[in-house]
Formats: C-alpha cells, sequence, structure tokens
C-alpha cells in the first residue's frame, strides 16, 4: 500500500490560483456568463424550449425561484464564470421539473409507489455522514442515489440509449467531474466524489427551489430567510414523489438517505416519512465549522475572482449554529424506538459495529452479503486516501474559543466531545 499524501494548507482561500489550462476555462466562462441573466422567465422559457414541455406542475415554485434569482444577484457577487454556473444549475433543475411532471403525467401510476421506512442520516458535513452513506448503500438490499441520478433523475425519451448503450447522463457528469477535480485538486481530500458516488437527496429538494442547497453556492441572507421561514412540509412532500418516480423507474426496496438540510427540518422530515428510522450523527461542532467552512470557501473560488473569506466564515458560523439550535430544540419529534444518535468518535473507533447498531435500530439484517460488499467498499475506499486539508478558524476570522462557548448548548445537550 503507497503511503498517503501529507495533509495541506490551503493558503490562496481569499486570491485563488490556477493553472493555465483551468483560467483558460474559466475565461471562456466569465465571457460566456456575460450573456446571461438570471431570470425566472428566461430560465422557464428556456427550459420549456430545450425540452419541448410545458407543465413544470404546481407552480408555489415560481415565486421562490424569484427569490433566488433575486438573491443570486443582488447578493452572490458572482463573476460572469458564477452566473453561468448559477444558470446552468438553475436550467437543470428547471428541465428536471419539467421531466418529472411529464413522467408522472403519463404515467399516474407512480403516485403508486410507495417509499417504506427509510433509513435517514441527518447530520452535518464532516460529521461522519457520508461515510456512513457510503458502507450502508454498498449493502445490495438497500437503495441509494448515485450522484449521476441525483443531477437528472429522469432522462429526456429522446435521448433514450438503445439496449447496451451507455447512458449519456454518465457521460455528462464525468466531463463535469473532470473539471471538477482539475480546478480543485484538493477537493477530493475533502469529499471525494465519482459518477457513482452515493449522494445526497438535496440536490431533489432543489427541484422543488426550496433548500439550504443554494446558500452552499454564496452567502445569500434574503434566500436564507426566505427558506428558513417557510414550512417546508410541501416540498419534503415533492421530494417523497421524486424518489418515487426513481423507485419507479429503476426499482429499490427500502432507500438509504442523507442530507445536513434534515438537521433543522425534522417535524417536516416525520411527516413526510412517519415509518422512516432517523440517524442523528454528532462531532465537536467547532472542528466541523472550520472544516466545513474551509470546503465551501474553496469551491467558491469556481465563481468569484476575489473570495471574502471573513464573510465566509461569519456567515457559516452563524448559519451552521441556527442549524445545531434548531437540531436541539426538536430533537424530540423523532420517534425514540427509531432514532439513534451516531457520535463520530465512537463511529471512526469502529464503523462497521456502529452500522451493526444503526441496522438493529431499523430492523434491517445484516447479512453475509452485506458485510461482504461493505468491506468490499472500504478495501477500494480507504479513509484518508487522497490525504487531508488543515483547517483554521483563524483563516476566517473566527476564534474558536468564542465558538465553543456559542455552541455549549449542543455539545452539552448531547454530550459531544470536543477536539483540540
Amino acid at each position: 500500500m503507497s503511503p498517503r499524501p501529507g495533509a495541506v494548507r490551503i493558503d490562496d482561500l481569499a486570491v485563488p490560483h490556477f493553472s493555465d489550462e483551468v483560467r483558460a476555462i474559466l475565461d471562456f466562462m466569465d465571457e460566456a456568463g456575460s450573456q446571461l441573466n438570471l431570470e425566472p422567465a428566461e430560465l422557464m422559457a428556456t427550459a420549456r424550449a430545450e425540452t419541448g414541455l410545458e407543465d413544470f406542475g404546481p407552480g408555489d415554485f415560481v415565486e421562490r425561484l424569484e427569490v433566488l434569482c433575486y438573491a443570486m444577484r443582488e447578493e452572490g457577487s458572482f463573476n460572469g464564470a458564477g452566473v453561468m454556473q448559477q444558470h446552468v444549475f438553475i436550467l437543470g433543475l428547471l428541465k428536471n421539473r419539467l421531466l418529472i411532471e411529464d413522467l408522472v403525467g403519463r404515467h399516474p401510476e407512480i403516485l403508486d409507489e410507495r417509499i417504506v421506512a427509510p433509513i435517514i442520516i441527518c447530520g452535518l458535513p464532516r460529521t461522519g455522514t457520508t461515510h456512513l452513506h457510503n458502507l450502508m448503500s454498498a449493502d445490495p438490499s438497500l437503495r441509494s442515489l448515485p450522484y449521476w441520478e441525483s443531477l437528472e433523475p429522469v432522462l429526456a425519451g429522446s435521448e433514450r440509449p438503445e439496449a447496451g448503450a451507455p447512458d449519456p447522463r454518465l457521460e455528462r457528469t464525468e466531463v463535469a467531474l473532470s473539471f471538477l477535480n482539475t480546478a480543485l485538486p484538493y477537493f477530493n481530500r475533502m469529499h471525494e466524489m465519482t459518477v457513482g458516488h452515493t449522494h445526497e437527496e438535496i440536490q431533489l429538494l432543489a427541484i422543488d427551489f426550496s433548500t439550504m442547497l443554494f446558500e452552499t453556492t454564496a452567502p445569500m441572507p434574503t434566500w436564507r430567510d426566505a427558506y428558513l421561514s417557510r414550512d417546508q412540509r410541501p416540498t419534503y412532500a415533492y421530494l417523497n414523489k421524486v424518489l418515487k418516480v426513481l423507485q419507479w423507474l429503476r426499482g429499490g426496496t427500502r432507500w438509504v438517505l442523507k442530507t445536513p438540510q434534515h438537521l433543522e427540518q425534522f417535524p417536516a422530515l416525520v411527516e413526510t416519512f412517519p415509518d422512516a428510522t432517523f440517524v442523528v450523527t454528532h462531532r465537536d461542532p467547532v472542528s466541523v465549522t472550520a472544516s466545513m467552512v474551509t470546503m465551501i470557501a474553496y469551491t467558491a473560488r469556481l465563481t468569484r475572482d476575489r473570495v471574502d473569506v471573513e464573510g465566509m466564515g461569519s456567515y457559516w458560523a452563524d448559519r451552521l449554529e441556527r442549524m445545531l439550535r434548531r437540531c436541539a430544540e426538536e430533537r424530540d419529534a423523532l420517534p425514540a424506538e427509531r432514532t439513534i444518535d451516531v457520535h463520530f468518535d465512537e463511529f471512526m473507533a469502529d464503523d462497521l459495529a456502529m452500522v451493526a447498531r444503526v441496522y438493529d435500530v431499523a430492523s434491517q439484517p445484516l447479512d453475509r452479503r452485506a458485510l461482504n460488499s461493505m468491506a468490499s467498499f472500504m478495501a477500494a475506499h480507504p479513509r484518508g486516501r487522497y490525504g487531508a486539508v488543515s483547517y483554521d478558524l483563524s483563516d476566517f476570522g473566527l476564534d474558536a474559543r468564542e465558538r465553543r462557548r456559542a455552541l455549549a448548548f449542543y455539545t452539552q445537550r448531547f454530550g459531544v466531545t470536543t477536539e483540540p
């Protein structure tokens, strides 16, 4: 086994440096983005023209799309490349919505599908959620969401491949990831992404334009406030609908789901999936803050010329505190008999033992086939194989002692061990 790369410290967060190859691509995107507008009516018209479809389904999403586009224009601080990326992102979501509504309209029996007893992981990034999700998704008896499917849940009929031919969505995802890995060479150290990588359903929630996912593109207080003030149960009902579509298209019995947003949406989650098992992950929130804000600031270099690292730090320190406060306040909304708290240090000490505990709470058989599949996954994806990134809150104008005091309500509520 080759030695793992040493940890790196990213020293160009504020003023990013790129290779000539990446710089040329970003300059091209910057020019293209200067010709685009983040206007809801134009985006919707383009989505209709590109799909040949008209029906977006319930129209309440339009108001949320208008708020999102306003926030992106007025608060996003995007350069031309950033505008282009958000234009492509939103257009893709609108096209997904048209394709979903068209498929359900032609096959109303899809709505008869049932999402039965999913296992739902709720936790902040960097708390072990990805490793736990990957391990459970390796189990052939569970259904998960691969990255390519999260980006394009329904393939247009005009693109349907002939028998034996590859799905074009796979190649499109590979091309996008190739650029990501070239432009962000340290990203895999923080969060590995592959075409078939098990992904979060937050990408599906975005199709209804009501999710915190959009905040990861840029600090946008207007969007944050609108999202937090809205009852999210209708959007979670829409998520349930999309999962039915995917289950009808590609099968699957019991889903394993995961996204950080669930941490602040327990009541909506329970109402939507009343028979679910809930896995709530915990880790020192100061370490999580340092790690997460570094990752978000690092990816921001693709959408702006300079990154306001202290602004990023302030925004996400506050945002994570809000999430953890709501988690602490609403934790008892989860059914005690079908909920398990997973502490990061215990999980890292014996990951398969923790999986066994989760399966026990979920009444999910942990058979030899599942264990062998998990072992194969771990052998092919050893933790830390790309190396680590060194994090420092002070890079973002944050003080670890202040954050530890501010987040004491959470660490005390859940008995979370703090890290050096």
